[in-house]
């Protein structure tokens, strides 16, 4: 039987039960009772940037072709009976899903009813691979149009144009989904290894949540689970040696827009280290963010009045152990004259500082987002998902945002935004 530890939130009046199977497989279930809908994540520390790689107990590297964690998502539904996972589903009252990130390969399903024989179709798929010569051509070619699919896309083109402008050799700065050539050289084979180094339970994470008990799923998943033991030593993943300065400062491609749109960016120049640092880190930036370019700031009303950005402009950081970045995204037909006023605007509050009053609000507005937070299933379970691998529990966030101090924002706001470390990424019209 698995052994869970409890976790209680006093304040959020929720329990989060946690445990680590023999197998290595990290296990967290948060009960919701009186919820009709459960949702469970069956998840891999396994990401479009992992392409180059040691095994565990191995010194050889190893080079994969880019988009091959996406692609092996798409082919773990195929069934070597012919059966479709979606209609087994389908049978139990559930919608299933899955995604690629640059980090994590996910699969998923959100039920009312028949909580268990869902889990076991999640469990059971994911566990049993099935790759033929055939069945990987015939999936090259779908993939192959979706790709083009994203190659007119200028939502994907503008954040790939900003990672590629970014990032010298990190692979984060490649589609996740890899191009038709890289794509061409995957075969049945390297779908195996690939997946026997990083399908492993030791590497991989399952949460469960909505109304559901976790001691009554513990014999249940503990069955379901093939690999019965602890893989001997760790995957080694390889990033390249990622220099401070950005590769290209200006991006430009045209595509089929009425306005030009634009992402404009700052590289993280502190990174190296997870856990609570990393969310600390995360929130300082959050907060910044927000003082520096939400609709409440100065930088935004002088940007909007003037017309320099049409509609709204949406500020986002990304903080991973090996890179990050801050983010503005919008709509301008001066987008350059946009990139000069957030210089100055960034430049005036790094001389006079933030005030503790503004900084105040907006951990309030960010207490009671978080707070909210946990009414939406969805979101809980793809947070989770999203930080267990950097070694973030999701009941790290008040204690850690307590830590923040006035110094320590305005500490970040003049090391991190440095214009010399930006990018700007622009969609043009054609």
């Amino acid at each position: 039987m698995i052994q869970f530890t409890k976790h209680e939130d006093a304040t959020l009046k929720e329990c989060l039960y946690t445990a680590t199977h023999d197998s290595g497989l990290k296990i967290a279930i948060m009960p919701k009772r009186g919820y009709s809908k459960s949702y469970a994540v069956f998840g891999t520390h396994f990401g479009s940037v992992d392409n180059l790689f040691t095994s565990p107990g191995k010194t050889e590297k190893t080079a994969l072709p880019d988009g091959i964690a996406h692609f092996l998502e798409h082919k773990l539904f195929e069934q070597p009976d012919g059966s479709n996972v979606f209609e087994s589903y389908a049978k139990h009252g559930a919608n299933a899903n899955a995604y690629t990130s640059f980090h994590v390969t996910a699969y998923l399903f959100e039920s009312t009813q028949d909580v268990e024989e869902n889990l076991g179709i999640l469990l059971d798929f994911v566990q049993k691979p099935y790759f033929t010569d055939e069945n990987v051509a015939k999936e090259q070619g779908i993939i192959g149009q979706e790709i083009g699919m994203y190659d007119d896309d200028p939502d994907w083109q503008l954040m790939m144009g900003f990672l590629g402008g970014m990032y010298h050799v990190h692979p984060v700065r490649i589609d996740i989904a890899g191009s038709v050539e890289t794509i061409s050289h995957i075969t049945k084979e390297t779908l195996y290894d690939c997946y026997h180094t990083f399908y492993n339970l030791s590497n991989m994470c399952l949460f469960i949540i909505g109304d559901v008990d976790p001691n009554g799923l513990s014999d249940f998943i503990d069955e379901r689970l093939l690999q019965k033991e602890k893989a001997e030593g760790e995957i080694k993943r390889f990033y390249g040696d990622e220099p401070l300065s950005v590769y290209q400062k200006e991006v430009r491609k045209k595509l089929d827009v009425s306005v030009p749109m634009f992402m404009l960016g700052f590289k993280d120049p502190d990174c190296g280290y997870n856990g609570r640092k990393l969310l600390k880190k995360d929130l300082e930036l959050s907060i910044i963010s927000e003082l520096l370019f939400g609709k409440t700031s100065e930088l935004y009303t002088k940007l909007y009045e003037g017309g320099y950005i049409l509609g709204g402009m949406d500020a986002e950081s990304a903080c991973e152990e090996a890179y990050g970045y801050v983010s503005l995204t919008g709509e301008s037909r001066q987008p350059e004259i946009v990139r000069d006023m957030v210089f100055e605007g960034i430049k005036k509050v790094q001389e006079t500082g933030l005030k503790e009053a503004d900084v105040m609000r907006v951990r309030r507005a960010m207490t009671g987002q978080y707070i909210k937070q946990f009414n939406n299933l969805n979101a809980v379970a793809h947070q989770h998902m999203a930080q267990v691998f950097n070694n973030i529990s999701l009941f790290d966030f008040p204690a850690v945002m307590q830590e923040i101090t006035l110094e320590d924002l305005n500490n970040r706001l003049r090391s991190y935004f440095d214009p010399e470390r930006s990018v700007l990424s622009v969609i043009e019209p054609q």
